[in-house]
């Protein structure tokens, strides 16, 4: 107790979130402030933007990190902020270094690039003996002929600095590795990266076969709570990784569930993470569990929502009260929930989406979201980086709402149009 007269600090119900112009995350994240009595202001690039909690937000430079800096410090000495978080993998490292600046609870920033940089992430893992799948570097400025002979097939292909399965690709045998290598070598010049080794870097590695999970947690001095545990019951075997079905609660046992913490818990030691929450990526055999990502972020799309089954919060409520500090009572709710993010059937011109109607009529159906309008272009993975919308359930138990998801998704016709580009001459 302060004694009597002294004056008692209060903390700031301010956050500042930084956030890319196109995030999935930001509406949620605003969404969750406005029902917790929290204010967010939004920093980003877009500062043209007409949705108006970016154009009246916070205007930064994020390929200059240090500039985007300084207009933070000043931001926060005219009212302090609580909290930085960053909302995806490109805005987690600046996130960390503004908040290290206004001595908040922060990762360290070195940690969070970690996390980020798949390669960086792999070779910090496997020094501190977390399973991860054995893998490779390959440098395209240099000939792939000289840096392919060790590899094992089945391997996989990955972007260091791409999320949402996004240039990724499976590959069997060497031919298949340097057509995967070309076709990524492309993506990562048109993709606008600003850091030259993270335009010129693939990571190669390992297939590991099993079945994926992803989990959501936070992290508070170093201790990993588990918020929940998403099974992905559809097979991930390539050639390209894109998600569909997420389902709570994991149908797991026990004896994995925890093997499954304290595997995450030792990557994000390794990492050096310590604030904050975490999304993790898993593969799970006989062998154990193996780390295939542990992000210094949540989960992307609008899966966070389904995080009321479990604990009767939102994602984005948890994090931001556990950004200001508070922790708030758990009221879990019984049964399953599950989330389809709908998969982009080909590539062309979206025309329409048969069957929305009908596909929110089935029992357990909570919502059909779709987020690509008619006449836009579908980019499917591994170019892609989104889905054409979300459907959501929630049911007695997960089974069913795995049921109603699969349902749902079969009323569905997604109609498109070739997409003819014209011919330079």
């Amino acid at each position: 107790m302060p004694a009597a007269g002294e004056e008692v600090l209060q903390v700031p119900r301010r956050i500042l979130l930084i956030a890319p112009h196109d995030s999935y995350r930001t509406a949620p994240y605003l969404a969750a402030a406005k029902a917790r009595g929290i204010e967010v202001l939004i920093a980003s690039e877009a500062k043209h933007s007409l949705v108006s909690a970016y154009a009246q937000g916070l205007h930064l430079d994020l390929g200059d990190p240090q500039a985007a800096l300084q207009t933070i410090l000043r931001e926060a000495h005219r009212r302090p902020f609580a909290a930085v978080l960053g909302s995806d993998d490109a805005s987690t490292e600046l996130a960390a270094l503004a908040a290290h600046e206004l001595g908040l609870p922060h990762n360290p920033t070195d940690a969070v690039r970690r996390a980020r940089r798949k390669d960086l992430a792999r070779a910090r893992l496997a020094q501190a003996g977390v399973p991860v799948p054995r893998h490779w570097r390959l440098d395209l400025t240099r000939p792939l002929a000289a840096q392919i002979e060790d590899i094992h097939f089945p391997c996989v292909l990955k972007p260091v600095a791409f999320a949402a399965s996004r240039g990724v690709i499976r590959a069997d045998n060497i031919e298949e590795l340097t057509r995967a290598a070309a076709r990524i070598q492309v993506l990562l010049a048109r993709a606008g990266l600003h850091e030259a080794e993270e335009r010129e870097t693939i990571l190669v590695e390992e297939f590991i076969p099993g079945f994926e999970v992803a989990v959501e947690g936070l992290l508070t001095q170093g201790e990993l709570e588990i918020l929940t545990v998403f099974d992905k019951p559809d097979p991930l075997d390539g050639p390209y990784f894109e998600e569909t079905y997420y389902i709570t609660p994991s149908r797991l046992e026990a004896p994995v569930q925890r093997a499954l913490r304290e595997t995450i818990s030792s990557a994000c030691a390794a990492y050096g993470l310590r604030e904050g929450p975490i999304h993790a990526e898993c593969r799970i055999n006989v062998e154990g569990v193996w780390i295939l990502e542990v992000a210094a972020r949540t989960i992307g799309g609008l899966c966070g929502r389904l995080l009321r089954s479990s604990t009767g919060l939102s994602l984005e409520e948890l994090v931001l009260l556990h950004a200001v500090g508070e922790r708030p009572e758990i009221n879990s709710e019984t049964g399953g929930a599950g989330v389809l993010m709908i998969p982009i059937p080909q590539a062309g011109i979206l025309r329409r989406v048969e069957g929305v109607l009908a596909a929110g009529k089935v029992p357990y159906i909570e919502e059909v979201v779709l987020h690509v309008r008619e006449g836009y272009e579908l980019v499917p993975l591994p170019e892609g980086s989104s889905y054409l919308g979300f459907i959501f359930a929630r049911a007695p138990n997960a089974a069913q709402a795995e049921a109603a998801l699969r349902a749902a998704h079969a009323c569905l016709r997604v109609v498109v149009m070739p997409l003819w580009r014209g011919i330079s001459v």
